[in-house]
């Protein structure tokens, strides 16, 4: 209790909202609380965090400004150390991000050229592309995971990858694929005429499925659960292809694939226009 009254005495003077000098430690304060919760909001995807980070931002400034100097100076502890924690917590990708600025601007400057790509690209010489790569990956049992992002963006999750921001080519995406290659493991994300990232990992399904599927399918169901992405699948056991999308895992036959492939970009883009 004692330490608190020493704390107490210290903050006095900063609530007394009479002096103007005051006011200009509340703007710092606001600064402060605004940059944290950037952070927050930048890299912590979740509910509870933001929820915690709003209630004791709001009763902090509450606080400040009704000169309740004892609730700010307690909910600013509480904030700052729930903070520490969360930050703490989730280190590595924060590490992550600030370790790598310019393969995210990179990133950045792709996402902001999408609807330029979207309108010039020639959709017919990709979909030949992507059926010669798989017809030849499945022939020859490649295992491969190639996403094609849509309008739900998948930067968070490229952070994970190699950016890569080449040409859609078969000879690029089988050798990308080919065993042994540092990308091969994870997925391609293509967007547009262009392959953005290598070696992408995505969080696998969580739900149960009828029959055995092996990480790459699991990867598949789990990106189509949280965007509009469509990803086929070549098996590296079998060479058995699938397409997922949805939230759903479709296997399709070899000799069948363009069609069905195409079938699910064209619908996924006519839903979306006529939205």
């Amino acid at each position: 209790m004692k330490m608190l009254n020493i704390l107490a005495s210290i903050v006095t003077p900063v609530v007394d909202m009479s002096d103007w000098h005051n006011v200009l430690t509340l703007i710092f304060l606001i600064i402060i609380l605004a940059f944290f919760l950037f952070l927050v909001f930048k890299f912590i995807k979740r509910v509870a965090v933001y929820i915690y980070t709003g209630v004791f931002s709001f009763i902090t400034l509450l606080g400040f400004i009704l000169n309740l100097y004892l609730l700010t100076l307690i909910s600013i502890v509480l904030l700052a150390a729930g903070l520490i924690l969360v930050f703490m917590i989730n280190i590595s990708s924060i590490r992550s991000y600030i370790a790598n600025p310019l393969k995210n601007n990179k990133r950045l400057l792709i996402n902001s050229r999408k609807n330029k790509v979207e309108k010039i690209f020639d959709r017919e010489a990709l979909y030949r592309t992507i059926d010669d790569a798989v017809q030849y990956l499945s022939k020859h049992k490649i295992g491969a995971l190639i996403t094609f992002e849509r309008h739900t963006p998948l930067s968070d999750v490229m952070r994970s990858g190699t950016v890569v921001e080449a040409p859609v080519t078969m000879e690029l995406l089988v050798t990308i694929f080919y065993p042994g290659t540092r990308l091969h493991d994870g997925a391609v994300v293509i967007h547009g005429d262009k392959i953005v990232a290598a070696s992408v990992y995505f969080t696998p399904t969580t739900k149960p499925l009828t029959g055995k599927y092996g990480s790459r399918h699991r990867a598949a169901i789990g990106i189509s659960e949280i965007s509009d992405a469509v990803t086929v699948v070549v098996s590296e056991e079998t060479g058995r292809i699938s397409i997922a999308y949805g939230g759903e895992l479709e296997s399709v036959q070899l000799d069948n694939f363009q069609r069905v492939f195409i079938t699910y970009m064209e619908e996924n883009e006519e839903e979306e226009n006529d939205a």
